[in-house]
């Protein structure tokens, strides 16, 4: 066989696994929407979305409180993590030695393959009873403990595509920078970090796109009350937390399971249009490029 016919062959092959990529995308789609949109023969849209009450053996169906905690703990993360993972790729494309940085890129890959249950089981461990004796709180589960967790398991994704970014500023750029009389941080701050925001932002975007569809972490240290939080170390629930709690004990097609199904729609709606911002900020990089 020719290289022509070898090349058309493997163009094919892509193309037939996009396609079946696709398919497989919109018909989970379809699914979950036929599935969870029948809620509202039985639960109203404003019962849904707008009340806390949760009580499936009163035909109670309010996920307000999960769409809440799922939005506080993927914002706490957030705010924790991504200032800590900017400085972290900051130290590692710029400031690091080139022997340090060939240690530290591959083992911060090493750390994206730590399963979630260690993560969950060192939060329920470790950090659990560290803030009820530190903050002087009940239980310890809650918010602030989930927020700490995902804010370590969000690290890698945030430091990785960083640190790509922050390496692709153009050397010339620091360079006339300094010539031009500017200290070395000024540097930093006002030319290699607004170059690199768009890399950046596009990793705290999907860092947060990791940290709403985390479960089984989540789910060991959130403290699993379906209530709306009354400070930031209360204990409640997350989507996905909820979801794997309680979809193993529903019938299939009844209003409960029905209500986890749209549950699903929603965390999954949401993440797509993590990702739709994702595409629309590396569309506004390539175009200022």
């Amino acid at each position: 066989m020719d290289k022509k016919k070898i090349d058309k062959l493997a163009s094919q092959l892509f193309l037939v696994a996009a396609l079946l990529l696709g398919v497989i995308i919109i018909a989970i789609l379809i699914f979950m929407s036929k599935q969870g949109l029948v809620t509202f023969k039985d639960v109203s849209p404003q019962e849904f979305f707008f009340s806390a009450v949760w009580s499936p053996d009163n035909n109670k169906f309010g996920a307000l409180s999960f769409i809440i905690g799922s939005l506080l703990v993927t914002l706490t993360a957030t705010l924790v993590g991504g200032p800590l993972g900017i400085l972290s790729s900051l130290f590692i494309a710029k400031l690091a030695p080139g022997w340090m940085r060939n240690i530290l890129k591959p083992a911060v890959n090493l750390y994206m393959a730590i399963p979630s249950v260690v993560y969950g089981f060192i939060g329920l461990t470790v950090v659990v009873p560290w803030v009820r004796n530190f903050f002087h709180v009940a239980g310890g589960f809650g918010i602030f403990t989930t927020s700490l967790i995902l804010a370590i398991m969000i690290l890698p994704t945030i430091i990785s595509i960083s640190t790509d970014a922050l390496g692709g500023v153009p050397r010339e750029l620091e360079e006339g920078s300094l010539a031009l009389g500017a200290t070395y941080w000024q540097t930093m701050w006002h030319i290699v970090l607004p170059t690199a925001m768009p890399g950046i932002a596009t990793a705290i975007v999907l860092g947060m796109a990791r940290a709403i569809g985390e479960t089984m972490a989540v789910q060991m240290v959130i403290g699993n009350t379906p209530q709306l939080p009354k400070s930031i170390f209360s204990p409640t629930s997350t989507l996905p937390s909820e979801i794997v709690v309680e979809m193993g004990n529903t019938p299939f097609g009844s209003a409960w399971g029905n209500s986890l199904f749209l549950m699903a729609l929603v965390l999954l709606i949401i993440s797509l249009l993590l990702i739709l911002l994702v595409r629309k900020i590396s569309a506004g990089k390539e175009v200022r490029a």
